[in-house]
């Protein structure tokens, strides 16, 4: 059994904080952003080239849309990305009256989007208060926001088991991967519970969790902010299952990609480095890792 592969994608590509890697399945292609520069990324690993445009403001998440264009997070906006024209169209405002931006986000079965917020960092890295929020949108054009949770720190990585019963949801601060009863069908989560805790004095081996996806095993792939890692969970136990060590310290999050699904893009950051973390050439690179032996399911896109 051949041992897993990471390999370098793309040095450097992202100058800020690299995040929210989402595989097309239609084109396939990956979909990323540069979330503190505004950058919206498209990467072709056929030609293997990359195209990008720059928006005005941070970016949360991008997220093919059904009927054309990409949904964004655009500050604390959801908005339309017209990729060919460049135009952004304001859909609604959450979280008014707050300096919180949108975070990360993935589409359920329905195409409902759920997209959560932080949060503003006087210092990098800091969250003032636990302000953010986690939301559904409805999968048609009034694209109505129901608020699922509160008080939340960073909204971050989330996915579902196949059969949509579970939902697995960060929230970074606390370093918890929650776990919710979910109703596909109303679009609601109950009777939350931890599945995987990161322990205390583990900062340079787990860090802080962030973005992470699911594989065709129902084990959750964690990207740990400040690790230089992933880490493969099983939910049922909380135990760590496999880690994949990467030549920079930031690593901010991960989804299968590729015609069979079984390639695992990761991205990373350049943002808050500091001298003493040492040289970090790689830093805000993108990633992919084959050899892993599971795969992923496809990505939903949002509905409208």
């Amino acid at each position: 059994m051949s041992l897993p592969k990471v390999e370098v994608v793309l040095e450097g590509c992202c100058p800020s904080l690299g995040e929210g890697p989402h595989w097309d399945t239609a084109s396939q292609t990956l979909m990323y952003v540069d979330i503190c520069s505004g950058g919206i990324h498209c990467y072709d690993p056929h030609t293997k080239q990359e195209s990008k445009m720059t928006l005005d403001g941070t970016v949360g998440f991008v997220i093919p849309c059904e009927t054309g264009g990409y949904v964004v997070g655009l500050n604390r906006t959801l908005s339309h990305l017209d990729w060919n024209t460049k135009e952004v169209t304001p859909l609604l405002e959450v979280d008014d009256g707050t300096k919180n931006r949108f975070n990360d986000a993935k589409c359920d079965a329905l195409g409902r989007l759920w997209a959560g917020t932080m949060g503003y960092e006087t210092v990098p890295g800091i969250i003032d208060r636990a302000d953010g929020f986690l939301y559904s949108f409805s999968a048609d054009r009034s694209h109505t926001a129901s608020k699922q949770l509160q008080d939340l720190y960073i909204s971050n990585g989330m996915d579902w088991t196949d059969d949509y019963k579970t939902m697995y949801f960060i929230d970074s601060i606390p370093r918890k991967v929650f776990a919710f009863d979910f109703n596909l069908d109303k679009g609601k989560i109950e009777n939350q519970r931890t599945v995987v805790e990161f322990e205390k004095d583990t900062d340079e081996t787990y860090g802080v969790p962030d973005g992470m996806c699911i594989d065709n095993e129902g084990k959750i792939w964690v990207a740990c902010y400040g690790g230089s890692r992933i880490h493969r969970f099983d939910p049922e136990t909380g135990k760590t299952l496999q880690t994949l060590k990467f030549p920079c310290r930031n690593i901010t999050s991960c989804c299968f990609g590729g015609k069979n699904l079984d390639e695992l893009y990761v991205t990373s950051s350049q943002y808050n480095l500091k001298p003493e973390h040492g040289p970090q050439p790689l830093a805000g690179s993108l990633f992919k890792v084959t050899g892993l032996g599971v795969k992923g399911h496809p990505a939903n896109n949002y509905k409208v």
